[in-house]
């Protein structure tokens, strides 16, 4: 099932190799990869063993040995990239964040509504062995009612003005690098939110250094979430219930182990999930699954989810005061 879906690579920067790595390592077919220079594409294609290397986007998705594109641009250039493939017939999986806004996200996800074609955004943790048996236990209600949920995305990146996670006009900033991972979470696993507060700190240029946000869900529910690109923070995340809680060790958003404790603080299970690479062939495997069935979204992270998900992330970046270009007015 898997084996027939072939994969085209739209641009060839860290995550695009990351990506490439874990399919490779999964056996998935990746078919092309394309990029707006002709040599950093063939330097690709070369270093991971992909047969064709484009010079540009528009020849990537007229590639007729490519089903699914990935969308592995800046965050700017997601709704370009998107639309290109999604009018020349492709499914697309776009990186996260999806899009710059919910207005984006709902423009790409109409489109391909509009085509029939399948779209997804690579929140690849949802799909991770250990997320899978998470739901599990919260479904089975081994830690009884969910009030509290707690997680952390802080790394210690680059501090140059020019570098991309720091450049304005390229969508840097903590909060839609690394503050989508638990925003995406707390939505996840308490739905969306019915108030979102936040308080942040900035670079000079403009971009987000750290992001503190408190989002209190339809049930009453409270999630503590935090991001941060100049520090390297704990990375973990808490679940607590009623009945007990669940602790994901770091980091929690990649394969990882995970404990769940009773009321009392006894061990009830422990779960370690298998270290096959990075983990984002899970969220590749079930893509190529959906699209062979021929659904349009993949029940984890459907498009609808996306676009209010970007809805969430647009109401933080209003209480903090941080807009890009692609903002409207």
């Amino acid at each position: 099932m898997t084996q027939s879906c072939k994969w085209g690579i739209m641009a060839t920067g860290l995550i695009a190799e990351r990506f490439v790595k874990d399919l490779t390592l999964a056996g998935l077919p990746v078919t092309a990869v394309g990029s707006r220079s002709g040599a950093k594409a063939q330097t690709f294609a070369q270093e991971h063993g992909i047969p064709s290397a484009h010079g540009s986007y528009e020849a990537l998705v007229a590639d007729p040995n490519v089903d699914i594109i990935y969308v592995a641009t800046p965050h700017p250039f997601h709704l370009e990239g998107a639309r290109l493939a999604l009018e020349a017939g492709k499914h697309v999986m776009i990186e996260k964040p999806f899009a710059m806004n919910a207005a984006e996200a709902a423009e790409i996800t109409a489109l391909a509504r509009a085509r029939g074609l399948f779209v997804l955004e690579a929140m690849w943790t949802r799909f991770l062995p250990h997320m899978t048996r998470l739901h599990e236990i919260l479904a089975a209600g081994t830690i009884g009612q969910v009030h509290t949920l707690k997680a952390d995305h802080s790394q210690d990146l680059p501090d140059a003005p020019e570098h991309r996670l720091n450049k304005m006009e390229l969508g840097g900033g903590a909060l839609l690098d690394l503050g989508i991972y638990p925003v995406s979470f707390a939505c996840d696993i308490l739905g969306l939110p019915a108030e979102a507060q936040a308080v942040a700190r900035f670079r000079e240029t403009g971009a987000d250094a750290g992001v503190a946000i408190i989002l209190r869900h339809e049930n009453g529910a409270i999630s503590e979430l935090s991001c941060a690109s100049d520090f390297q923070g704990p990375n973990t995340a808490t679940i607590i219930g009623d009945k007990g809680r669940i602790e994901l060790d770091a980091i929690w958003y990649a394969p990882t182990r995970m404990c769940v404790y009773d009321s009392k603080g006894e061990l009830v299970e422990e779960f370690a999930a298998p270290n096959e690479g990075r983990g984002m062939q899970h969220q590749a495997i079930a893509a190529a699954a959906a699209i062979s069935a021929g659904e349009t979204g993949e029940p984890r992270m459907q498009p609808s989810e996306t676009v209010e998900i970007l809805g969430t992330m647009d109401s933080i970046r209003d209480r903090i005061g941080l807009r890009y270009a692609a903002d409207r007015d």
